[in-house]
């Protein structure tokens, strides 16, 4: 029977987490395992629980180190509209890198990773001046909106690479399915059609955002 190598180097926290992320990105959350994160660390399941409760608190910790890495580039002293874009964006291009985390923030809203992006988003608000007695209303809704939007859009991506269809063939397939609807029963939907072949999802999602300030800006 052949020898399983284990480690002799120091076993961190960080490095479990890195592993988790590697191992949640090539497969999903069925992929983090702990027999599989032994085998991808070449460890005991001793030398993990040592540093983690179990998979949950791994899948956790993981997201936590996940959206950490982009709200600690947010400047809350810069222009707060070029900084809610940038929080907002970093976080679309986070979770269809990703898409497991978006999943995760909204089974445990009060870890770190969720109460940092609540903070950022609230606090460059108030410095965009929305007042104080709309300012949460104003914070939950561009959250829900960025998460929800990010979410989606990571999980369509997810079907399509499941699928192994190209995007660019299935965006023209439904656009030429809208385009042959009554234009009397569904007007928009027709007229949405000549744009959907070119459609950006980011770019989409980013004015969305800017709606959304314009619309905010009103109540300064």
């Amino acid at each position: 029977m052949a020898k399983t190598t284990r480690r002799t180097d120091g076993l961190s926290k960080e490095l479990i987490v890195k592993a988790a992320t590697d191992l949640l990105d090539g497969g999903g959350e069925a992929a983090l395992t702990l027999r599989a994160l032994t085998t991808h660390l070449s460890t005991g399941y001793g030398a993990i629980y040592h540093h983690v409760a179990n998979r949950g608190d791994l899948l956790a910790a993981a997201t936590d180190d996940v959206i950490a890495r982009v709200m600690t580039g947010v400047v809350i002293d810069a222009d707060p509209r070029d900084a809610l874009r940038a929080v907002a964006l970093g976080l679309f291009d986070t979770i269809d890198a990703h898409p497991w985390v978006g999943a995760q923030l909204s089974r445990e809203p009060w870890r770190p990773a969720l109460l940092e992006i609540y903070e950022s988003v609230g606090r460059l608000l108030d410095a965009f001046g929305v007042p104080e007695q709309a300012l949460v209303d104003a914070a939950g809704a561009l959250v829900h909106y960025i998460l929800g939007a990010a979410g989606q859009n990571a999980a369509n991506s997810q079907i399509l690479a499941d699928s192994e269809t190209d995007r660019s063939d299935f965006l023209s397939a439904v656009a030429a399915r809208w385009s042959r609807l009554d234009p009397d029963q569904y007007p928009f939907v027709h007229k949405a059609a000549t744009q959907l072949r070119e459609h950006d999802d980011r770019e989409q999602f980013l004015a969305g955002v800017d709606i959304f300030l314009a619309g905010v800006a009103t109540l300064r």
